[in-house]
């Protein structure tokens, strides 16, 4: 055979060697890793919050915050970011107010585990009602 023709056959075997192994990969699927980082704050975390609680309080009940910013101490903001190895990632934020070094209020969107199961995604940066120390649950 001459050179050409078979650097021609050597480049349509290439081409369709590497469109086949494409179609193999898509149908075997390997494994993906879900990715977890941040904290992960839920609904039943929240309810546990009074409004007059410390700083030392909140943290025993919703873990050391990812993000505290050094020019206001009054705010402490939990981040939290899943990335499923399939699907779309999901990102929640909660924001801790405090005045006084007592907690004043929460923002955020938090979603409770197991108890609002199918319930719709809850909206952005919504405030997040602290009841008073000694109201009924």
């Amino acid at each position: 055979m001459r050179p050409t023709k078979l650097a021609a056959m050597l480049a349509v075997v290439g081409l369709l060697a590497g469109c086949s192994f494409d179609m193999l990969t898509n149908r075997v699927n390997p494994y993906r890793v879900d990715i977890r980082q941040g904290n992960y704050v839920d609904q039943a975390m929240v309810a546990q919050l009074r409004k007059g609680m410390t700083r030392d309080q909140v943290r025993f009940v919703l873990g050391t915050p990812l993000v505290v910013d050094m020019f206001r101490d009054d705010r402490w903001d939990y981040v939290y970011l899943h990335r499923p190895g399939r699907g779309q990632p999901e990102q929640r934020t909660v924001s801790v107010f405090f005045k006084d070094d007592l907690l004043e209020r929460l923002e955020g969107d938090v979603v409770g585990g197991d108890a609002v199961a199918g319930a719709a995604a809850p909206e952005r940066s919504r405030v997040i009602e602290v009841p008073a120390p000694g109201a009924a649950k």
